[in-house]
């Protein structure tokens, strides 16, 4: 082998070692790349769960979406930013453990990661829970599966 040609294999093996073990995206990762769940990671980094969205799992996490937030009675998230415990609770509240898709999902309860029970409904492949409808739906991470939905669930 000439000596100038081994410089050039080995950055081709690293390019090609480097590309093959990107990592793809974790739940807080597709949540932020998907635009419209900022307040929703906000109470996720208040309530102190990015380390747990980021590396446990699979989670199927029916996240409110920004408008489902707005939707709340005015202070209602900056009072819920205040009780770390209770955030938590809340947000525990619409994750559930492993992966599933829209088109998995029978209707019924389904135990949140909590241990509370959710309510899930499918008509006509609209699917709600607890009456929030879900209005985007199966955005895919390594780690799980996001449900954008339009309403807050509450406990």
């Amino acid at each position: 082998m000439k000596p100038a040609l081994l410089p050039t294999l080995l950055l081709s093996a690293t390019l090609t070692f480097s590309i093959g073990t990107a990592s793809a995206s974790d739940l807080v990762e597709t949540a932020s790349t998907a635009g419209n769940f900022n307040t929703f990671l906000a109470t996720v980094k208040a309530a102190g769960m990015t380390d747990s969205l980021r590396n446990q799992g699979p989670f199927t996490i029916f996240a409110p979406s920004d408008e489902a937030f707005a939707k709340l009675p005015d202070g209602a998230v900056k009072s819920m930013m205040k009780d770390k415990a209770k955030l938590a609770q809340l947000l525990s509240h619409h994750i559930v453990p492993g992966k599933l898709l829209v088109a998995e999902v029978k209707p019924g309860p389904l135990q949140t990661i909590q241990g509370d029970s959710i309510k899930l409904t499918s008509d006509n492949g609209m699917v709600t829970v607890n009456g929030a409808r879900v209005t985007n739906s199966d955005l895919k991470a390594d780690n799980g599966v996001i449900q954008a939905i339009d309403t807050v669930i509450l406990p």
